[in-house]
């Protein structure tokens, strides 16, 4: 069974960071391209950040140069280092393969406020 566990999220004022883990079993997580995903109120799930399994790393452009996603295959893990925080990066981040493969887990809640 595939699950997948995002933690790591939190209140932070603007210009702040934060930094997401993404916990995944039951795949073979090396060989999956992995995303990063946020839906913020009343808008669609838009994705952030991917990453391919070789470690070639593409982003929205909202977050370039700010966000940086990365993988641990021997753990199993990916992460997503967020910092410069904006309060329009407020929204629930989702992990999930690139190409949305998986059944979306919890999510991490990221509130970016004063």
């Amino acid at each position: 069974q595939v699950q997948l566990v995002e933690s790591g999220g939190g209140l932070v004022q603007p210009g702040g960071s934060l930094r997401l883990s993404c916990a995944a079993s039951g795949i073979i997580f090396s060989i999956n391209a992995m995303a990063w995903y946020r839906q913020a109120p009343g808008k669609q799930r838009e994705l952030v950040a991917a990453i391919s399994t070789g470690g070639t790393t593409d982003y929205t452009d909202s977050v370039k140069g700010r966000f940086t996603i990365s993988r641990d295959n021997a753990k199993n893990t990916m992460y997503l280092q967020m910092n410069s925080l904006k309060p329009e990066d407020t929204a629930v981040y989702y992990c999930n393969s690139r190409r949305a493969r998986f059944d979306w887990g919890q999510g991490t809640q990221v509130t970016v406020s004063s």
